[in-house]
């Protein structure tokens, strides 16, 4: 025996089938979404070999870092990815040409690479200094900082660095020139970042200094205080500790 299918249940079936497929879009949407801070200017993965750091990165994620130049009196190199629009990562690691200078993020000692700290873009940093000047938060700088790129361009950027990071858990702050292309624009692209955070074991205190800064990075509770960050790229995610 036919059954007879009413005009009435396949509007209904066809209002389903729209409704499901809208909704699996979202979530396809949701996942592709970045999960990083907004202000968040680039993370730093640091390494005591800049080559090892690049291929534990292109191993994961399918996308392999650009060299990116030296910072003359600081005894560090690096290699750059982006990570979507004003984000990026910085592989960085010990200079061999620059044997004496002080080994400020104790690379040398990383066996395997880690997050050795994070900037943040918060905007004009004259005026975010009066604003923490405001708020009684010790700091040094905006001090000018420049690198030159392989091409021979030259990268222009201020920066401000708080008294007390909370052992690097809080970033350092960066304002680029004018006329600086921003590194993520350039960068060898494909990658994204999937998760960025901080834990501590006092999330509470922390956050209210978050607040003050304006940041908008996620805070978890957790017996080790570090931070860290997920990023994937066409072959693959990779999980980054500090």
């Amino acid at each position: 025996m036919r059954r007879t299918i009413s005009r009435r249940s396949l509007l209904s079936a066809g209002a389903g089938i729209l409704v499901a497929a809208a909704a699996r879009a979202e979530v396809l949407v949701s996942a592709e979404k970045e999960e990083g801070p907004v202000m968040l200017d680039h993370i730093l993965l640091g390494c005591a070999v800049l080559t090892s750091g690049i291929e534990v990165v292109a191993k994961r994620t399918g996308v392999r870092a650009a060299f990116g130049g030296v910072h003359p009196g600081r005894g560090t190199s690096n290699a750059l990815l982006s990570l979507g629009e004003k984000h990026y990562l910085e592989i960085i690691a010990l200079d061999p040409l620059q044997s004496d200078a002080p080994d400020h993020y104790g690379l040398a000692k990383l066996i395997v690479p880690r997050l050795v700290g994070w900037a943040a873009h918060p905007g004009d940093l004259n005026s975010f200094a009066t604003r923490l000047r405001d708020a009684d938060i010790a700091f040094d700088g905006p001090n000018p900082g420049s690198r030159k790129r392989p091409d021979g361009r030259i990268l222009q950027w201020k920066t401000l660095n708080l008294r007390d990071d909370r052992d690097g858990l809080l970033p350092f702050f960066i304002e680029w020139s004018a006329d600086t292309v921003h590194p993520s624009a350039d960068a060898p692209a494909g990658c994204r970042i999937v998760r960025f955070e901080i834990a501590t074991r006092e999330p509470e205190q922390l956050s209210k200094t978050v607040a003050i800064l304006g940041l908008d990075v996620k805070i978890a509770k957790a017996e080790k205080a570090q931070l860290r960050a997920t990023i994937a790229g066409p072959k693959g995610e990779l999980a980054l500790t500090s």
